[in-house]
């Protein structure tokens, strides 16, 4: 890493929910997902903290880093519409080397609808991808 975010350095990244980030749309092989309502599905605004911390990150990783969620803890407390904003506002509360965290408020026009805590590690692409390759052997030899 070049550097690292700040304890209490904040960002905010906003997406405006559409048709394809639904309930129905997150599983579309569940028939129980499909017969739920068409709302800002929760595992689609897990994705969308995950984003926002790593949107957060980006401008402090060197050529050939990224990073991966190794820990969520979150609540999805109200509704989102598609055509809604969501604005996710993420605050650095960790920097343990590789390893950071933040808090995280997801809210819409209306509503907070998620708030908790993300924590992600920095990887090497190369390294990461050398150890995926092995499980892959390790898997397909099984």
């Amino acid at each position: 890493m070049k550097s690292s975010p700040g304890i209490g350095d904040v960002h905010q990244f906003s997406f405006r929910v559409g048709d394809t980030k639904v309930v129905p749309a997150l599983y579309p092989e569940s028939d129980i997902f499909q017969s739920m309502p068409a709302v800002f599905a929760t595992g689609f605004m897990v994705g969308l903290m995950e984003w926002a911390c790593t949107e957060h990150l980006r401008p402090h990783l060197e050529a050939g880093e990224g990073s991966l969620g190794v820990h969520i803890d979150v609540s999805h407390t109200a509704p989102t519409l598609p055509g809604q904003v969501v604005t996710v506002t993420v605050t650095c509360d960790k920097v343990d080397g590789r390893r950071l965290g933040w808090s995280v408020v997801a809210r819409d026009e209306l509503d907070v609808i998620g708030e908790g805590r993300h924590e992600r590690a920095v990887v090497v692409w190369d390294r990461f991808n050398q150890k995926l390759e092995e499980k892959r052997r390790r898997w397909q030899g099984a």
